[in-house]
């Protein structure tokens, strides 16, 4: 960096013009230091105006810069983007948060005890994903990156075939073919996740186009992180989704860390990741992602924009990764362990809770039922998909069908190389090993 009290040096070209210097993004904390997020602006719960869903992006600029908030310290519900929800939608969407944070725990261990090669939580992003999927309806589809585990979880996908799925044993329907963790589920309307960043951004722009082509009623929505918004595929996106006018929500997760590097390296030091949306002509909402009554209130009005042909929306639920990136990644390499505890927007799971209990719908002793019930079942569950295989137990689907799927009719050439491939593991294990 450059002091601009100091003299510009000569540049190296040996002309009177000043030396230039580059600029490399630096987090405020590293491990070891204090931290004071006292600089972030989270303004005031129910500040916030709240436009009509036909708004022109235009006119409603300041929202991509601010934060839109309901819950304020109080645990009440404050403001124009309160959605109003009944005590039972409540009770429902703190119910598969708590799921997701027990599903979470129990696959983070299973890991641990070397049962699956790899996992992901999303701890401290869970509204992001359950709130916000149950502001949609049951058939829009939806494009998620690998952290939204909640979304299968709130529409109700067996959790037995997500544990499968991250087993890669005999019961994974995607039969072993994508890394543990990255689903897919056409029946509940879940695109298949894709471990290349950001791919899924121009697919929910191209599936929303096809939607509005054939006069159909249902729209997209894809979830990306922040530091995925630097890749090439986030920026044809947008600007797919604002000239078609496609039926399309974009996600962004904004949760301060990519895998090891923090978010000002996709730009954040500059302006919000809302603000993106002005360049492109798109509705841009900035939105308290550990709040879920405005999660899902900024994604209801998404949605109701969309449907009415009033165009895309970039939301950016601004949040905090509270755990490591994986289960591959240690933070405490890179970021000061004080972070979890200051960020200032709290724990969403926590922060639902306390209003229901604030507005009278809720108690201690019930949340810690809802807890213990949530972890029972997530350990029945798993102990039955545990019967299926794990890793390295050598339960899994034939070795045949690594040759199957990707044709409706297998070509003569991948017969022959079937044919060859199952003789020689035949030779090579005899009958120790399935084969056929």
């Amino acid at each position: 960096m450059v002091d601009p009290a100091e003299p510009s040096p000569k540049s190296a070209a040996g002309d009177n013009r000043p030396a230039l210097a580059l600029h490399v993004p630096e987090p405020k904390y590293r491990p070891g230091d204090p931290v004071d997020f006292g600089d972030i602006d989270i303004g005031e719960p129910g500040a916030q105006p709240r436009p009509d869903e036909s708004a022109d992006p235009a006119s409603m600029k300041e929202l991509a810069y601010g934060l839109v908030r309901v819950l304020g310290d109080d645990n009440r519900a404050h403001g124009p983007w309160d959605p109003k929800l009944d005590a039972d939608t409540l009770r429902k969407m703190l119910g598969h948060m708590a799921m997701v944070r027990a599903f979470d725990e129990r696959m983070f261990r299973g890991q641990r005890q070397g049962k699956t090669s790899f996992y992901m939580k999303c701890t401290g992003e869970e509204a992001t994903s359950v709130a916000a999927s149950m502001a949609l309806a049951s058939d829009d589809m939806v494009f998620p990156s690998y952290r939204q585990q909640g979304i299968l979880i709130a529409r109700g996908y067996p959790l037995i075939e997500m544990i499968n799925q991250i087993y890669s044993n005999k019961g994974d329907k995607l039969k072993g073919r994508q890394l543990p963790i990255m689903y897919s589920s056409r029946e509940h309307s879940f695109f298949s996740i894709s471990g290349n960043l950001a791919t899924q951004t121009p697919q929910a722009v191209g599936w929303a186009m096809a939607s509005a082509i054939k006069g159909d009623s249902r729209i997209a929505a894809t979830w990306v992180g922040e530091g995925s918004t630097a890749e090439g595929d986030f920026h044809s996106a947008c600007t797919f989704a604002t000239v078609y006018n496609a039926p399309v929500i974009l996600n962004v997760i904004n949760n301060q860390w990519a895998i090891s590097s923090f978010s000002g390296f996709a730009g954040a030091e500059r302006t919000t990741f809302a603000a993106r949306a002005l360049g492109y002509g798109l509705a841009g909402l900035r939105v308290d992602g550990n709040d879920a009554l405005a999660c899902y209130a900024a994604q209801q009005w998404a949605a109701n924009r969309a449907r009415a042909n009033q165009g895309p929306t970039l939301i950016e639920f601004f949040t905090y990764r509270a755990e490591g990136h994986s289960t591959s990644d240690d933070p405490s390499g890179y970021r000061s362990a004080q972070e979890r505890e200051e960020w200032p927007l709290g724990d969403p799971v926590m922060r639902l809770k306390r209003h229901l209990i604030e507005i009278g719908e809720w108690d201690e002793d019930r949340q810690a039922e809802m807890d213990r019930r949530c972890a029972e079942e997530v350990k029945a569950t798993t102990k039955q998909a545990e019967k299926n295989g794990i890793l390295g137990h050598g339960l899994h689907h034939p070795f045949r069908t690594m040759f199957e799927d990707v044709y409706e009719e297998l070509p003569w050439h991948l017969k022959e190389q079937a044919e060859q491939a199952m003789h020689e593991r035949k030779t090579k294990f005899g009958e120790e090993r399935p084969w056929e």
